[in-house]
């Protein structure tokens, strides 16, 4: 019998709860089993999602498949109708041992995400195939984007303490990882829920604090209506908080960010780069994107290339329009798909051109890169790097740009740090 194998889909947060199942299924005995943690945030993604799990049944017939994540919490009852599907477990169900003990037959096991109120703890001792590490900091989200069915998938925000946080992180550190992502559902909304109401960028400072033996630490996609004076504080002075900062951004059009039901505008966004930019001259941006969203205008689309040129964001993550069931903005009328795919392309191009302009800025300076394999890895700026020699993954070395090749920066070793 073979131990339990887990596919993960969407996002960092799935990475980070694929290793506490891993862990769960482990304790709990399960073997010849695949656990599928499925994505919501798109149609196209529950369709992957459907695709994946006829695939794992292909490859092994035998299997037990389970079937999670947030695509079956909201929608249990159509993967259980799948006949490939042997169990369906929810998002709080997924995190618990007793979920993946063998004996366990029911077909749907799915509690009322929202009425969930706390965060499990959990001290995860690696990552399977990955140099990085995940810290969940924060789970669900209390805001209601138009286009967004993932509030119902996660449940309501809720926040892990700082102590166990920077227990999670000194656990991965001991065992030898130098780079920490702390990610969420929606991290910028972190604390208000805990004693205190500490808020973002004091959790972070506290683990940076607490835990001086940790090189490098990233965040992940941050709400530009949220960032508190805490988080700016940190970012101007701690040079271990890796200078890449992931806008949720989603569009650069006023009323259309109206429409979507975002706390941000124009003039937000290009105030906050500007910001960090002063704070932390070597700052790069990325940011989450859509492309025709319903209602968008060729006039709109124009002034969100125009507001994404003046934010200088670097790596951009585009998402044609997909209309979510369920969710207000499937509702409202749509931009023919056609042109969102069009109006994609050209956000994609842009953003290729920026990053180009940026990796070639790096040529003959010396960058910080975290060794994934291959040697290969990321630079602090999160440009991928390939480096001329051998290097040990997991470790940190000092490397001189020599060139650009296939999209990476080509890095000659001067030093292991």
């Amino acid at each position: 019998m073979s131990e339990a194998k887990v596919v993960t889909l969407g996002c960092r947060l799935n990475t980070y709860e694929s290793e506490v199942m891993r862990k769960n299924a482990r304790e709990a005995g399960l073997e010849n089993a695949i656990i599928i943690n499925t994505c919501a945030v798109t149609g196209e993604a529950v369709r992957q999602a459907r695709q994946t799990i006829r695939k794992m049944r292909k490859s092994d017939p035998d299997a037990k498949i389970i079937v999670t994540g947030c695509a079956a919490q909201i929608d249990p009852e159509a993967f259980a109708e799948m006949e490939e599907v042997d169990r369906v477990i929810g998002n709080k169900e997924k995190l618990e041992v007793e979920s993946f003990l063998p004996e366990r037959t029911e077909l749907i096991e799915v509690t009322d995400i929202m009425q969930v109120r706390e965060t499990a703890n959990h001290l995860i001792d690696g990552f399977d195939g990955h140099t990085r590490a995940f810290i969940e900091v924060q789970q669900g989200c209390d805001h209601r984007c138009t286009f967004c069915i993932i509030p119902f998938g996660r449940g309501p925000n809720r926040s892990v303490s700082i102590g166990e946080i920077v227990d999670r992180v000194k656990n991965l550190v001991e065992r030898g990882y130098k780079e920490v992502v702390l990610t969420g559902v929606d991290v910028t909304s972190y604390g208000p829920d805990l004693p205190g109401k500490p808020t973002f960028g004091q959790m972070v400072r506290r683990v940076l604090s607490n835990v001086p033996q940790l090189p490098r630490l990233r965040l992940s996609s941050l709400d530009p209506a949220a960032i508190d004076a805490d988080l700016l504080e940190v970012i101007a002075r701690e040079p271990r908080l890796m200078p890449h900062f992931h806008l949720s951004l989603q569009s650069g059009e006023d009323m259309i960010l109206k429409r979507m039901k975002r706390r941000h505008t124009i003039a937000d966004a290009i105030a906050l780069c500007d910001k960090i930019r002063m704070l932390r001259p070597d700052a790069v941006f990325g940011a989450d994107l859509i492309a025709g969203f319903p209602t968008e205008t060729d006039e709109m689309f124009a002034t969100t290339l125009e507001t994404l040129d003046r934010c200088g964001i670097t790596f951009a993550h585009v998402f044609p329009f997909s209309p979510r069931e369920g969710t207000p903005a499937a509702r409202m009328p749509q931009v023919p798909g056609a042109i969102r795919k069009q109006r994609a392309a050209r956000i994609r191009a842009l953003g290729e051109a920026a990053l180009d302009d940026f990796m070639a800025s790096r040529l003959n300076k010396t960058v910080s890169v975290l060794v994934e394999k291959n040697n290969a890895g990321h630079c602090e700026h999160y440009c991928p790097v390939q480096l001329t020699s051998a290097a040990e993954a997991g470790q940190i070395v000092s490397a001189k740009i020599t060139g650009i090749q296939d999209g990476s920066l080509i890095g000659e070793i001067i030093s292991h740090d």
